[in-house]
């Protein structure tokens, strides 16, 4: 029978703490992939600031980010831009408006496909990929590493296509909302349309819908459209060549309009996260975040305690 000394109880005890460190515990990172044929500028804006508010993404190419537990904000891609040497300039869609290539805490001028998301301080993240704002360019947002659904989410689907006319902007390069292009309370979820009772898909937000199932399509679109994820790291990838959304977690799942949808029972974090998701959203990107991560879960301090007894078991 083996005999360990003391130092290899030591070294043993170390490699099992450093194994049960929560991943995610301090930060989540961000990847943002460019395989559109063209170059995109992400915008981004959220609290805390991150390193940087807006950038340029060449086609091919990626760059990633580090943000903290309990960031929230969002992520939007900025086409037919034009920036001089000074970094000064504007975009042709999803402009935000400050004149130059950094976004500076300004959002994205509609039409645009928003990635949002709030890091939890502590158990879950909440995330989505948004049409309330209209479309400007497909997103997908993947979840890696990370516990629970996780699942893939976002627009494959090229909507300026099939665009109706009434809702075209940009010469086609972008579809507005019914809100934008209307102006309509019941399109706007606002004044005695201001509640999931009272403000229901219209057969615009049933385009996107139709479209792009895991999509935001209306604001109280929640049930459908807010996904959920522990611990991970994230990918957001403009113009994704992936002909179908999967769910990372789930392999029971139907085809739906060129996507997939997840199974009986995949839907379950979405639906119950549903009642908090229109709180969630109206704070966005203000950084009012009530979920925490504890810095030591129970199950880790299990392992802790196990190793600690191997520690002084005598030799």
């Amino acid at each position: 029978m083996a005999v360990f000394s003391q130092h290899s109880y030591s070294w043993f005890t170390l490699s099992l703490l450093l194994l049960f460190i929560p991943k995610g515990a301090t930060a989540a990172s961000f990847t943002f992939v460019n395989k559109c044929d063209y170059t995109v500028w992400p915008g981004i804006l959220g609290n805390p600031k991150l390193d940087s508010t807006g950038f340029e993404l060449p086609k091919g190419s990626s760059r990633s980010f580090q943000a903290p537990t309990g960031w929230s904000g969002r992520f939007w891609g900025r086409t037919g831009c034009n920036f001089d040497s000074s970094g000064h300039g504007s975009c042709s869609t999803a402009d935000c408006g400050s004149g130059e290539i950094e976004c500076n805490g300004a959002g994205a001028t509609p039409p645009a496909t928003l990635a949002e998301f709030t890091l939890g301080s502590g158990s879950q993240d909440f995330y989505d990929v948004s049409l309330v704002d209209g479309y400007n360019l497909p997103i997908i947002v993947e979840g890696n590493g990370g516990s629970g659904a996780c699942s893939t989410t976002g627009c494959v689907t090229d909507l300026n296509r099939s665009c109706p006319n009434e809702l075209r902007a940009q010469g086609g390069a972008a579809c507005r909302s019914a809100c934008e292009a209307f102006g309509n309370p019941e399109y706007c979820c606002s004044g005695a349309y201001n509640t999931p009772a009272t403000c229901k898909p219209s057969m615009y937000s049933n385009i996107f819908k139709n479209a792009c199932p895991k999509s935001y399509s209306y604001a109280y679109d929640d049930a459908t459209s807010t996904f959920t994820c522990t611990g991970a790291d994230y990918t957001i990838t403009f113009c994704p060549n992936s002909p179908s959304l999967k769910s990372a977690s789930n392999s029971n799942s139907s085809s739906k309009g060129g996507e997939t949808t997840d199974g009986p029972g995949s839907d379950a974090e979405p639906v119950q996260a549903a009642s908090f998701a229109s709180s969630w959203l109206a704070n966005l990107a203000i950084g009012d975040s009530t979920r925490s991560r504890p810095c030591f879960p129970p199950q880790h301090a299990l392992v802790l305690v196990i190793t600690l007894f191997l520690c002084f078991l005598p030799l």
